[in-house]
């Protein structure tokens, strides 16, 4: 959960620090000069990532059959123009100044997620994959002691680079292999962020609905909750325009219950909402429905 030693730079992974380089050097523009970049980075990103922007595209038409052909290919434009925004917020989230953002700011919700905290009762907060999140949650960290969970990068310097410049702000930093000790923190009074909204392998895993079609969702959320009793509280965030809205919901009431079906349909419907209240910012260039119940066809 400490920063990883420096793996030693050698040929085969001297691209992988050049692209580190590169970002950090991104990472200290000025924040205007890197909104005008982010939109020229999403164009060039729409042109070049072909797959997925197929997947993209096939997401939208999923979750949104509502809107016509037009409407969606303008989701899908806007979409990717903050991709590239949330480049430059990922990098100056790690390795940056957040001076300008914590100027343009709100918080909603923060006085009862830190009564829960004088309480002694850990807090989980809840979001879904967007590209605001790691800025949002640096931001956050203002104001609460903010722990995470994430996926290891493969790349070892990008690894390296990423967790030493999370735990500049985050209390901590855990892998899906430190799951117990993520639930040691929780039962401290810890806070943890998490995001449960992608499909990923595992036994822990039960089809609920999202967006009305049956995603496979690992139960992590029901287990967390389940094991360290911690209040669950959902945590939005969103870019408009060159501001940012953080919102910390009420902690979810009876929750959790016995069945981990129902509190994953639960966290789904709540995931769900943040997406409506924000679609373009939703990471639609994952395949979140890639794994199918037995017998219904794929959709990718």
């Amino acid at each position: 959960m400490n920063n990883p030693a420096r793996p030693p730079f050698t040929p085969r992974n001297a691209f992988a620090w050049l692209g580190v380089a590169v970002l950090w050097l991104l990472a200290q523009l000025p924040w205007g000069m890197q909104r005008a970049l982010g939109n020229v980075l999403g164009s060039l990103l729409f042109i070049a990532l072909r797959k997925r922007r197929r997947i993209a595209a096939r997401n939208l038409a999923l979750c949104f059959p509502e809107h016509d052909d037009a409407a969606r290919r303008q989701l899908l434009r806007a979409h990717f123009a903050a991709l590239g925004v949330g480049v430059f917020e990922f990098a100056r989230a790690w390795w940056g100044s957040i001076a300008p953002m914590r100027r343009h700011v709100r918080i909603e919700g923060l006085a009862p997620v830190q009564a829960i905290l004088a309480s002694g009762r850990g807090v989980l907060l809840v979001s879904g994959h967007f590209t605001t999140l790691e800025l949002c949650g640096r931001l956050l960290c203002d104001h609460l002691p903010v722990s995470g969970m994430y996926r290891a990068h493969d790349s070892a310097p990008m690894e390296w680079a990423v967790r030493r410049g999370r735990l500049r702000y985050a209390s901590a930093m855990y892998t899906r292999e430190h799951v117990l000790a993520s639930v040691r923190g929780l039962k401290r009074g810890g806070v943890l962020w998490y995001a449960p909204d992608q499909d990923m392998l595992g036994r822990d895993r039960v089809f609920a609905p999202f967006f009305a079609i049956a995603a496979g969702t690992i139960t992590a959320t029901h287990q967390l909750a389940r094991l360290s009793g911690c209040a669950v509280v959902p945590f939005f965030h969103r870019r408009e325009g060159s501001r940012y809205l953080i919102r910390l919901a009420p902690a979810l009431a009876d929750f959790p219950s016995a069945d981990p079906l129902t509190d994953t349909t639960r966290i789904n419907a709540v995931i769900e909402a943040m997406v409506r209240a924000a679609p373009t910012q939703y990471l639609w260039i994952h395949q979140r429905f890639k794994r199918r119940p037995p017998g219904a066809p794929a959709l990718y």
